[in-house]
């Protein structure tokens, strides 16, 4: 096994063995519906995920620039269909049910949006990659791709989903940064997105305005919608140094805490093993973004290196949104934590984009 396909597979392996273990806390204790079978479902996800890595771990990448159109058309499709004939849960519609399996069409979308950019900002022409991509003008190199980022963005928010909306924008400023464009171009659109924002509140959901002012200030509904932040809070900072035990944490196991097993699995990771647990959790998340990012310093394919740096982007940052909305750092927005949630759709997302990284290290030499 070639050295970064094995390295990216421990790391891969680790985070999903942490998730694995949290959730099998989380449900075995009543709070969670035990016909669900949330544990055995997630271990089946889980074989599939790794199933998955090796799959596009040897299978070359470069396939996925002439799949990227008809990927990003079925996932706007499947957003679509999800608006029709999506199954709602909690006020949401995020989910298509497909054999019994529920189906997030979103997580498919960011994958489908990585790939898409990364060919739009790219060209085969190694060598003459940055006079193209800096001969751009504007609308070339930031109305169209912010358009392509767009299209998914509103129809997630329209399920609605704002966390995952958000992720879009970020692929696409990930991406248009890494593709070299002017920076003449990037910085107003940075200001004026910013002075744009205060105009959103009009737009949320009465809930979603409620997660904001709860992010200020958590007491204002302590019972409401700060109960979850607070609870959160109360699990983290309790698990102390080295933690309370695995199927040992009060907030966890008296099910003081609601979404413990998806939103809000570092919570309970933290109380069950502490500080040393939750640093090395981070640390994890630490290597494997800097091993992607390695692999798309070296690699000198445009197309790979933009691929690989919108895969580990967008996991790097749910993953530091995730963690920092269980702390109270951020407002919570329903992002998972990638690996450890549980969930399927982006367990198989996940796993497949780092496998693309590992297929993007062992095809560098080629290019």
């Amino acid at each position: 096994m070639d050295r970064n396909v094995r390295y990216l597979f421990i790391i891969t392996i680790s985070l999903i063995i942490i998730g694995l273990l949290t959730i099998y806390s989380t449900s075995t204790h009543d709070g969670l519906p035990k016909e669900k079978n949330v544990f055995l479902r997630q271990v089946v996800w889980s074989g599939l995920g790794v199933i998955a890595f090796f799959v596009f771990a040897n299978l070359n990448y470069r396939r996925f620039y002439d799949l990227s159109f008809v990927l990003y058309g079925i996932s706007i499709t499947l957003l679509l269909l999800v608006l029709i004939f999506g199954r709602s849960r909690m006020g949401a519609q995020r989910w298509l049910e497909l054999g019994g399996f529920n189906f997030q069409p979103s997580e498919l979308a960011k994958f489908s949006l990585i790939l898409f950019l990364s060919r739009y900002l790219s060209h085969k022409d190694i060598s003459s990659i940055k006079s193209n991509i800096n001969d751009l003008g504007f609308i070339r190199s930031i109305v169209v791709p912010a358009i392509l980022a767009g299209i998914p963005a509103v129809l997630v928010l329209e399920q609605p989903d704002l966390g995952t909306a958000l992720m879009f924008m970020l692929i696409f400023l990930s991406l248009i940064f890494v593709a070299g464009i002017k920076k003449r171009y990037i910085l107003p659109l940075l200001v004026s997105g910013t002075a744009l924002l205060p105009l959103f509140w009009h737009f949320l959901k009465d809930y979603q305005r409620e997660r904001l002012l709860v992010f200020l200030n958590p007491n204002i509904d302590p019972l409401g919608a700060g109960y979850t932040v607070i609870q959160s809070k109360i699990a983290v900072g309790s698990g102390q140094l080295l933690g309370r035990g695995w199927l040992s944490g009060t907030q966890n196991t008296l099910n003081f805490l609601p979404e413990r097993h998806t939103d809000f699995i570092f919570s309970c990771f933290a109380e069950s093993s502490g500080f040393l647990g939750a640093f090395i959790l981070l640390v994890l998340f630490y290597l494997l973004l800097k091993e992607c990012m390695n692999i798309a310093y070296l690699t000198k394919d445009p197309f790979g290196r933009l691929i690989a740096v919108g895969i580990i982007s967008i996991i790097s940052l749910q993953a530091l949104i995730n963690i920092s909305m269980t702390i109270g750092l951020l407002p919570v927005v329903g992002i998972p934590l990638p690996l450890v949630s549980y969930g399927g759709t982006s367990m198989l997302v996940s796993c497949a984009g780092i496998g693309i990284i590992a297929n993007i290290a062992k095809m560098r030499m080629i290019f």
